[in-house]
């Protein structure tokens, strides 16, 4: 009953990449060779250059399998493919370089020929990859590579995976029961033995979301699955234990699984602090620029009182910092609580409204002119900057949080294991726009699930949040 719907489509990834490049490849011959009037370094045919480039592009297909863009965890989200195709296509052409100079005899006939093959390969792959993407959606729709699913467990989880993968026209899954919980919408059974038996449909893959107490039957599913070749999924009750970096390890000559509270240790970190500091550094010039112009418009705007706010802040390993960033209050509430400042504006009923709307309310007025201006596109945030350069917080990561907002959440310790951040998933999933119980579970899962290429996506993502003035209040 095995499913062979995403080893059909990762073959055809396989090929379409090696089709792409090899048209990148004889685009760039013909750019270079038949359209460029200029000499060139080596007298290669075109039909030599082909049978070349037919030779070396499986070197180049290597790399793209050894970073896993053949891999459903990959493929199926777009930025973190899009991430790998821009990586793999850097070391593709290097081994293709590589082997040119190795090799007996030129394989290139200019120096341009591996420019335009580089520039035209990533555009290719990037509009194959859509088109495949779009081809598979379609043959959704009409039933084809649907896999079955079996969800087994009478937890919430449960009815959380019907919801995730329930539109089957965009997931590629078809939930067709629920062993111990009810649903409205699909077959519901008491046993697994009764699924079994009912079901008509082939099994591709189980879901089990709950271990029974009773071992054999625990077994009993597991076994069903290995005897039938289904794929078989298991989601702990205690789903926390199981995120962030996960290895297996020999531990008193027992398998253990080791769980760390966040997958950002070893090399990660270094990686990140240099890639802040390279970045901070670069575009530092400009902002510099923009800051003295912002604080001028503030000193004129808004004379009394400092340009810069300072606050306590916390970030990794509950350590304390003054965060900066520009004033937006009126000089007169700076600095104080909320419930402070609308006790003495006379207006202490806004404090509720401002804490059940998640710590915002409409036309605040302890905000200033000119605040609203640097709140609505973020620049009130630019100074911060310095704190990255210091090192008191990353350009992603949890939202730098003061201490008496972070001391109630349950699960602070999770999002102070690593720095604070500039920017992080909360500000491109609506900012102010979701709720701080939403805001938090975003950190947390930042915490638990930090890769090199997730921090790109925030931050491309937060350039277009901010030119587009998503969630700013």
């Amino acid at each position: 009953m095995r499913n062979n719907a995403s080893f059909a489509f990762a073959l055809l990834l396989i090929i379409g990449d090696f089709l792409a490049l090899l048209a990148a490849f004889t685009a760039a011959y013909v750019l270079r060779v038949k359209l460029d009037p200029r000499p060139l370094i080596d007298q290669i045919p075109a039909i030599q250059f082909f049978e070349a480039t037919l030779f070396v592009l499986p070197l180049w297909i290597l790399v793209h399998a050894f970073i896993g863009l053949y891999n459903q965890s990959v493929y199926e989200r777009r930025f973190a493919e899009i991430g790998r195709l821009f990586v793999g296509s850097f070391l593709g052409i290097l081994v293709v370089i590589g082997y040119d100079f190795a090799a007996e005899g030129a394989l290139f006939p200019a120096r341009l020929v591996p420019v335009y093959g580089l520039v035209l390969g990533f555009s290719f792959l990037l509009l194959f990859r859509a088109v495949a993407r779009i081809l598979r959606e379609i043959l959704y729709r009409f039933g084809v590579g649907i896999s079955n699913v079996l969800i087994v467990g009478a937890t919430p989880v449960s009815h959380e995976i019907e919801a995730a993968i329930g539109n089957t026209k965009s997931t590629g899954f078809r939930v067709i029961g629920i062993v111990g919980a009810e649903s409205k919408f699909v077959r519901s059974f008491t046993s697994f033995e009764q699924a079994i038996a009912s079901l008509k449909e082939p099994v591709h893959g189980i879901i089990q979301t709950e271990l029974y107490r009773n071992q054999p039957k625990n077994n009993e599913i597991l076994k069903y699955a290995q005897e039938n070749h289904a794929g078989y999924r298991f989601v702990p009750g205690n789903s926390d234990l199981f995120v962030g970096n996960i290895d297996v390890e020999l531990f008193a000559g027992l398998p253990v699984v080791a769980v760390h509270q966040t997958a950002l240790i070893g090399w990660g970190r270094i990686v990140k602090r240099f890639f802040d500091v390279v970045v901070t550094l670069l575009i530092m010039p400009f902002a510099l620029a923009l800051m003295a112009f912002i604080a001028l418009l503030i000193k004129l705007l808004d004379h009394r009182g400092p340009v810069l706010f300072r606050q306590t802040r916390l970030t990794r390993f509950n350590q304390e910092f003054k965060v900066y960033k520009f004033r937006t209050m009126k000089q007169k509430y700076s600095g104080m609580t909320p419930e402070k400042a609308f006790a003495a504006m006379g207006k202490p009923e806004l404090s509720k409204d401002y804490r059940a709307n998640g710590d915002h309310i409409s036309n605040d007025p302890r905000i200033s002119r000119i605040g609203r201006i640097l709140r609505a596109t973020s620049l009130d945030e630019l100074p911060q900057l310095f704190n990255v350069l210091k090192g008191d917080l990353s350009l992603v990561g949890p939202r730098a949080l003061i201490p008496q907002e972070l001391s109630a959440y349950e699960k602070r310790h999770s999002i102070l294991s690593v720095k604070s951040g500039l920017t992080g998933l909360a500000q491109i999933s609506g900012r102010r726009n979701i709720s701080f119980e939403e805001r938090r579970r975003l950190d947390v899962y930042y915490v638990q699930n930090w890769t090199f290429w997730l921090d790109l996506v925030i931050l491309l993502k937060t350039v277009r949040a901010v030119l587009g003035g998503i969630g700013a209040k």
